[in-house]
């Protein structure tokens, strides 16, 4: 970021969609648009060449679909810093599971209030995962449907501490770092050093990947009802 303003890269094939966003974001003081890009090629292009903080990333997009974008931008060497929001029109997207697995940090409807849009960037930029109510529904019902031998392989919690692990179980319940501090009596402080042991020991980039993590694992089990 430059000093304490949100460099944003708007990445949609829809040029009136691309210039709504723009104006959007450059009307909060501390949120710049760096660059426009209308294909997931492109996208990868300048994300790589002018490092954004956030890339709003539309899903379907000519060339390369933004999920694989977003593959690319988070796979890249030297990219770690950058956060993809994507965006969809549709809340029951098919790519919803491949777009968080592919590293997006957050995923929200176009139709999103502006004033939540712009909250959402903050959040992401900040290095906080941001999912809308309908997509964790969605994420949860994933494991519902997937037979357990057809899920792809998750990552290990050996090195985890127990209170790591409680931490862990919570935030995939949704829960926000003041409200696991308020839940296991620990000071936010406590629990941010907690949320930071385990991006780093379980190589999640945010949040949005941990909740992930802890489904893939078996830590938090998703019920029959998630889906409903």
């Amino acid at each position: 970021m430059t000093g304490d303003q949100v460099r944003v890269l708007v990445a949609d094939d829809q040029a009136l969609l691309r210039g709504s966003f723009r104006v959007l974001v450059d009307s909060d003081p501390g949120l710049k648009v760096v660059g426009e890009a209308d294909t997931g090629v492109t996208a990868v292009d300048m994300a790589l060449r002018t490092r954004p903080d956030v890339v709003l990333m539309d899903v379907r997009m000519p060339e390369m679909d933004g999920i694989e974008a977003t593959r690319r931008i988070c796979a890249a060497p030297g990219a770690k810093g950058i956060r993809v929001l994507m965006l969809t029109m549709f809340d029951l997207d098919d790519y919803v599971y491949a777009a968080l697995r592919g590293g997006a940090s957050g995923f929200l409807l176009k139709d999103t209030p502006p004033g939540e849009l712009l909250a959402a960037i903050r959040v992401v930029a900040s290095g906080e995962g941001l999912l809308a109510p309908s997509v964790t529904r969605r994420l949860i019902a994933e494991f519902v449907r997937t037979p357990e031998s057809a899920r792809p392989p998750g990552r290990v919690l050996a090195g985890t501490t127990e209170r790591e692990r409680e931490v862990l179980t919570l935030i995939a319940r949704g829960l926000s770092n003041a409200e696991i501090a308020a839940w296991l009596h620990l000071s936010p402080a406590t629990v941010k050093t907690h949320v930071g042991h385990l991006l780093r020991k379980l190589e999640a980039r945010d949040r949005a990947q941990l909740v992930i993590v802890a489904y893939e694992t078996g830590l938090v089990a998703a019920s029959p009802e998630a889906g409903a």
